[in-house]
């Protein structure tokens, strides 16, 4: 198991067209793009490609956020790369589990760092999480898109997604939290109590609270990924 004549790795691993359209899913952990015009990836998350492809590293920041969120954001999780021309992409983020979503003039937040792809049709704007500038990780800053095409999300493992309803809210930790429906407004708490197991350090356990009608999706895995300014 595991070993390969040159010929038969070839042959197993080889990229093939499985008309899926335009965001074709090699495997799970590997995105195909079959780029005709525009598309915004994951800065950094390209690992191939062929054809006429042009890439402009874009400052994803710089929708309306401004200076505020900068101070407290680093990292590649922060970048969007338009990529346009005619071609085939390949693209992953370390790794993770990669979910592709056929919005239908639909919302949805993403986490900053688990949008891997989304097409040019869909709309999409920098939301910075209220009274969030105090966490020491994790959850500063999301995406909200809309409209209708082709959104690829990442995640740790399988996603799990909850539903919320009004008489049953959902808390999360927001290092796990990948998603979640346009129509809900996540809160923050604070839960000294829990500080032991959840507050990493920081003296105190963020959470987020969703209230309302519709889902959140969390991962089994809590990624620490953006680190205060401070």
């Amino acid at each position: 198991m595991g070993r390969y004549t040159i010929q038969d790795f070839v042959a197993k691993t080889a990229q093939r067209d499985l008309d899926q359209g335009e965001f074709e899913l090699e495997n799970e952990r590997m995105l195909e793009i079959n780029l005709h015009g525009m598309i915004w990836t994951k800065t950094g998350s390209m690992v191939a490609y062929r054809g006429n492809v042009k890439f402009t590293r874009e400052g994803i920041l710089d929708r309306g956020v401004g200076n505020l969120l900068k101070k407290f954001v680093s990292g590649e999780g922060t970048k969007l790369t338009k990529a346009e021309g005619t071609g085939k992409l390949y693209l992953a983020d370390s790794g993770k589990k990669i979910t592709v979503l056929n919005l239908q003039n639909d919302q949805i937040f993403v986490n900053g760092n688990d949008v891997l792809a989304l097409d040019d049709t869909l709309s999409f704007d920098i939301r910075l999480m209220k009274k969030v500038s105090a966490m020491l990780s994790g959850g500063l800053f999301n995406v909200e898109v809309r409209g209708t095409g082709m959104l690829a999300i990442t995640t740790h493992y399988d996603p799990l997604t909850l539903v919320v309803t009004p008489d049953n809210p959902v808390c999360t930790d927001p290092n796990a939290t990948i998603a979640w429906s346009g129509s809900l407004t996540p809160e923050f708490k604070t839960d000294v109590s829990l500080k032991t197991f959840l507050g990493r350090g920081s003296g105190e356990s963020f959470q987020m609270l969703f209230r309302g009608s519709g889902f959140v999706v969390v991962q089994p895995y809590e990624e620490v990924y953006m680190q205060h300014g401070g």
